[in-house]
């Protein structure tokens, strides 16, 4: 009887530790992510403004006032706590990865460490990239196509009924009715971090796809023989996350689609090395294949 209390107090004991370990890790990257938004939110203002730099590039090209309205008093707090929150986390992501992966790491063989520390660094910079993307080339493009909207359809109508098409000049005299863009802070911030949520999260296809290489998952010759449903996906995804612009559509199929091609080379990639191995390991012979 005794021996059986002891053994299954000698079996619940790394349980407890793991589990004391995984609270350290946790309070550790919950403090880091605090620290982090406090001070995003110093500095929240600067970034507001570097998020809707596009909207106002296009207004100040239009010839229109490049402001942006609050439509509630507590808009401008919360709008500014929520660039904090995003900004804290990816301040602090490398602090959170690091106690995520010191929980993981104790568990995994040399080999799988080695193998999987470069997706834990290409992922961010990846995720970076989509979002630099987006807000440099896509935002400003889609911004321009929604704010000229309200141009393109009176010229339109204009030119279908065969009048003249003239710009409206804007002076106290002129009684025609039109419609003016007055931008709502909260509604354009969220725009702007719809794209960039979307790209950043677009362009993690070859570590997601390269990582189901390395499971098995998905296999190089697999991702060929489907690749003519990837690329109607890919333009139903263009569709979606992107304003009715054919531009800005194109642009997107041929970045996301350039790297749909990049993660068939990494499965090949992978798959060259696991053969290689297994050879090396008389698992396999020289004439055979996965």
């Amino acid at each position: 009887m005794t021996t059986q209390s002891d053994d299954i107090e000698d079996s619940a004991a790394p349980l407890i530790e793991h589990l004391a370990e995984l609270r350290t890790r946790l309070i550790r990257a919950v403090i880091a992510f605090f620290i982090a938004m406090c001070l995003c939110f110093f500095v929240a203002e600067p970034l507001l403004d570097i998020l809707v730099q596009p909207i106002a590039d296009v207004l100040r090209a239009r010839g229109e006032d490049p402001r942006l309205i609050f439509t509630a008093p507590q808009e401008k707090f919360f709008v500014l706590i929520r660039i904090s929150l995003i900004g804290g986390l990816g301040l602090s992501f490398p602090v959170i990865a690091h106690q995520l992966w010191r929980f993981v790491a104790p568990g995994l063989y040399k080999s799988e460490k080695n193998a999987f520390l470069p997706f834990v660094i290409a992922s961010p910079l990846l995720f970076l990239a989509g979002a630099a993307f987006a807000h440099l080339v896509v935002t400003p493009l889609a911004m321009n196509f929604f704010i000229g909207f309200s141009d393109a359809v009176p010229a339109l109508a204009s030119l279908i009924a065969g009048e003249d098409v003239a710009p409206v000049v804007d002076t106290p005299a002129n009684d025609e009715l039109r419609t003016v863009f007055l931008g709502s802070v909260r509604e354009s911030l969220d725009l702007s971090l719809k794209f960039i949520m979307a790209f950043g999260i677009c362009f993690q296809l070859p570590v997601l796809l390269t990582l189901m290489g390395k499971a098995g998952l998905v296999s190089a010759a697999g991702l060929k023989n489907v690749r003519k449903y990837a690329i109607v996906g890919i333009l139903v995804l263009a569709a979606l996350v992107t304003p009715p612009d054919v531009i800005t559509q194109v642009i997107l199929f041929v970045v996301v689609y350039s790297l749909y091609e990049v993660s068939i080379l990494l499965v090949a990639r992978v798959e060259r090395k696991r053969l290689a191995r297994l050879r090396a390991e008389g698992l396999l012979d020289e004439d055979e294949e996965l």
